[in-house]
């Protein structure tokens, strides 16, 4: 095999999920919790408890410390967003978190055109029409979460705020470094 085509053979990683169909973002900007949190629709008390429980966390920079910002990328925003629609249709935290984590062993290519599926109790990932038929015709209630429609949401409810570079310190940070100076 030469050296183009291997080139234009499609790239499979493992965590795909949450990069491909995304905005190209750097990984060094993200947003601080309160806009994450706003972001996405939910408390900041149910932010921090998701990110000290690992079900979400900041990728982009973690809490290192009393006081100490979190950073979210856009990917973890996104997650955030379908955690709660997950949560408001009565889906179990336990059931989400596992949901998450088969998502993220998935490596799904377009998050466009992916869709969660529920019948109540479990949360199934749908990649294509007959994916969805096929649960549907089950005969069983089911309801769907698109995702790409939900990242979409994520994008126009981000324009209004302005992303922080990991590269810089938090206020407080900066002012204990200032004192111990």
């Amino acid at each position: 095999m030469t050296a183009p085509e291997a080139a234009d053979e499609p790239r499979f990683d493992t965590d795909l999920l949450f990069t491909d169909g995304l905005p190209q973002m750097d990984d060094e900007v993200g947003y601080r919790g309160a806009i994450a949190a706003r972001a996405a629709g939910i408390t900041y008390r149910q932010l921090d408890y998701w990110a000290r429980t690992e079900l979400v966390e900041p990728t982009v920079r973690g809490a290192s410390g009393s006081g100490s910002q979190r950073l979210y990328g856009f990917r973890d925003i996104l997650v955030l967003k379908l955690v709660k629609r997950l949560l408001d249709t009565g889906i179990s935290l336990q059931q989400i978190r596992t949901a998450v984590e088969q998502l993220r062993a998935a490596g799904i290519r377009d998050l466009t055109g992916t869709t969660l599926m529920s019948d109540g109790a479990s949360v199934y990932l749908c990649t294509s029409n007959d994916e969805v038929i096929d649960l549907v015709s089950r005969g069983q209630g089911v309801f769907g979460i698109a995702v790409g429609k939900v990242l979409r949401e994520v994008e126009s409810t981000l324009i209004e705020f302005e992303p922080q570079s990991a590269a810089v310190l938090d206020e407080l940070a900066v002012r204990r470094a200032a004192r111990s100076a």
